[in-house]
This record gives C-alpha cells, structure tokens and sequence, in this order.
C-alpha cells in the first residue's frame, strides 16, 4: 500500500511539473475563415477617443427632424423619456438620491453616444441609420442637454473634440487586466499628477 502511495506521489509531482497552458490546439472542422469584407459591415465600434468613426457629418436642424421620427415616439418630444429612458437634463443630479442619468449628466464622452445609437437605434429597427443620420440625431441631442450650440455640425473630428460634463466623473480601472486604452491613459494622467 505504502508503495502504492509512493508511485501515485511521482505521477502527481509528474504531472505538477509539466507546463500548464500547452494543450494542443483543437480544430473542429465546422464554419470558415471570414473575409474583411463580410467583417466590414458588423465592425462598427467607436472608442472613447473616436477610432471607428466613420465618415459623414450631421447638423442639430438635420437632427431635430430625424429625432422626431426616429426616437420621440420612445424618448419624448424633448427626449425627456417615456416609455423609454430619458436622454436629456439631469445636470447635478448624479449625487443626489434621485441621479437621472442621461447623455447631459452621466455619459463621460460623446463617441460613446454615436456608437450607441449606431448599433442599436432605433429600437425597432437597429443598424438603419446612416452613418449622417447618426451624426444628426448626435448633435441634436447633445445640444438639447445644452452641451453644443444650434448651429453645430458634427462629423468625427468634431464628435471627438465635444468635451461632455462629466468627463471626469468616472474612475480608472487600475487592474492590470484591463486593455481599455481609455482607462490606460486615465491611469498615465492619474500617475503625473
């Protein structure tokens, strides 16, 4: 018995020594490899400093008109919600015990608010908006949160240089883990103060 216990003792020593990670790589034999330009269309994600924009450009009148069609029914006349969330006001009230968070009091950046419509609005129809009619809506909603003026126009150097209230209002994740460029370069900001 003692000897039994003996070998299974190697086995175990064995086989904790051995490499961890080195399994060979297993191939299934179903699907196939996709070309760039069947990835084209679904990769249409914008970072916080605007890579992934894409080209186009939409003024807050443009919007008006396309907010009317596209989103009132779900967001208000004025984006002020029902049924769905409200867009629009909110300022200060995130420290209090009835924060409304909306693209005027929470969003930290402005690409956040295009890719978010890009990909998902409208709700009943997500993915049809031109990359114009996204900028539109855009600008017209950032300008009823006060954030640009009437006669802004906004294209991807822009929606990038629009500088939203609560900017700083976020932490950095500090975990080492982490690849968010964004929170990267918060961390370098953070650091040389």
């Amino acid at each position: 018995m003692a000897a039994l216990a003996r070998l299974l003792q190697a086995i175990l020593l064995v086989l904790l020594a051995l490499p961890a990670g080195h399994a060979p790589a297993q191939v299934y034999g179903i699907g196939q490899p996709l070309a760039e330009r069947t990835v084209a269309p679904w990769n249409i994600d914008v970072d916080a400093q605007g890579a992934g924009l894409p080209a186009g450009r939409g003024s807050v009148a443009q919007g008006r008109v396309l907010y009317a069609q596209q989103c009132a029914a779900c967001h208000g006349e004025k984006g002020q919600g029902n049924p769905a969330d409200a867009l629009v006001g909110g300022r200060g009230s995130l420290a209090t015990a009835t924060p409304l968070k909306t693209i005027g009091s929470f969003w930290p950046y402005a690409t956040t608010l295009f890719d978010f419509i890009n990909r998902a609005m409208p709700y009943n129809a997500p993915k049809s908006l031109s990359a114009d009619e996204v900028y539109a809506i855009s600008a017209y909603l950032l300008h009823l949160n006060g954030i640009v003026p009437a006669d802004t126009v906004l294209d991807a150097a822009s929606l990038t240089a629009v500088r939203m209230p609560n900017r700083d209002g976020f932490v950095s994740d500090t975990r080492p883990d982490t690849s968010n460029i964004a929170c990267r370069h918060c961390k370098t900001a953070a650091a040389g103060q």
